[in-house]
């Protein structure tokens, strides 16, 4: 149990930070609101590549769902970022 909540901190460090990345310009967003919205992504963006009927017959390490996972928290940075934006003025 403990390694899966400290996998999925560190993967969603990653996935938050790689997300933060792609983005242009500067987020004004905290490490810890980072990795959950990294969590978060990474969830989403798994379970919709999933549902779309991805299937890793080859093994490996699954691309697919990793770059889905990116994509996903980088759309909720940006949400996230607007709603607090909207609430400061």
């Amino acid at each position: 149990m403990i390694t899966t909540v400290l996998g999925a901190i560190i993967g969603g460090a990653i996935i938050g930070a790689l997300a933060r990345l792609v983005l242009p310009g500067k987020q004004s967003i905290s490490v810890l609101v980072t990795i959950i919205l990294g969590i978060l992504g990474s969830l989403v963006g798994s379970w919709l590549v999933y549902q779309l009927g991805y299937d890793n017959e080859n093994g490996g390490f699954e691309i697919i769902p990793f770059f889905a996972g990116v994509a996903v928290a980088a759309l909720l940075i940006v949400a996230y970022g607007s709603l607090i934006g909207r609430k400061q003025t």
